[in-house]
């Protein structure tokens, strides 16, 4: 079993930076891929980018794709998202999840535990 908690969003202007971060807890943390998730008011939850539980894999989906950048530290048991060069469609809640054994998959389905969501608004 592992719990998840967002931190790092904000309101920020186009074009700048911000960095958020999940905090697990659990002793099994380097078995989970992680992957961010966001969803915009009004629309679909998406995939935004995983990494494998060894940290070797990581996908992106293509709207993000040279501009974020996921990493993990299975030693402090966290994840984390640096997005640059942020757009006013990125704006959305952002959630962290955790997949058992996986190695980064964009289906959100094959995410046990996800965290509660962090906002983050990017202004024009």
């Amino acid at each position: 079993q592992v719990q998840l908690v967002e931190s790092g969003g904000g309101t920020v202007q186009a074009g700048g930076s911000l960095r958020l971060s999940c905090a697990a807890s659990g002793r099994t943390f380097s078995s989970y891929a992680m992957g961010w998730f966001r969803q915009a008011p009004g629309k679909e939850r998406e995939f935004v980018a995983a990494i494998s539980w060894t940290g070797g894999r990581s996908v992106y989906a293509d709207s993000v794709k040279g501009r974020f950048t996921i990493s993990r530290d299975n030693a402090k048991k966290t994840v984390a998202l640096q997005m640059n060069s942020l757009k006013p469609e990125d704006t959305a809640v952002y959630y962290c999840a955790a997949d058992l054994n996986g190695l980064g998959s964009p289906v959100s389905e094959r995410y046990e535990h996800w965290g509660q969501g962090t906002q983050v608004t990017v202004s024009s």
